[in-house]
């Protein structure tokens, strides 16, 4: 799935007035979310070319809160690193203790065996 069709799937049912219907079109909205996220700006900084601005506000928590923007990072990332020719899963990761990542590592539990 493209991100304008992740998007499109992102900006179907649900919308203000619980029609299923938005006034504005799902990349119309998106724009104005990476306009804020790109500037840096207040929300009600963000122009009069976009959405108005609740509008894009209510869809951007939204998406968050249900998970869309998550999924659209998850698949965005998976595709760029099966483009550059890797595993779309990272295979870095975080040790779950300390002494798995470096075996001779001091720790609070062997800190007390050091020879002073």
């Amino acid at each position: 799935m493209g991100v304008g069709r992740a998007v499109a799937a992102a900006g179907e049912g649900g919308a203000e007035g619980g029609t299923g219907r938005s006034k504005h079109p799902p990349r119309q909205i998106v724009d104005a979310i990476f306009y804020v996220v790109r500037t840096g700006c207040a929300w009600r900084q963000l122009p009069k070319d976009f959405a108005p601005r609740p509008t894009v506000y209510w869809h951007f928590t939204w998406w968050h809160d249900n998970g869309t923007v998550e999924r659209i990072h998850g698949t965005l990332r998976s595709r760029l690193r099966e483009a550059d020719g890797r595993s779309s899963e990272s295979s870095a990761g975080l040790p779950a203790r300390p002494q798995d990542a470096c075996p001779g590592a001091m720790t609070r539990q062997n800190a007390s065996t050091v020879p002073a």
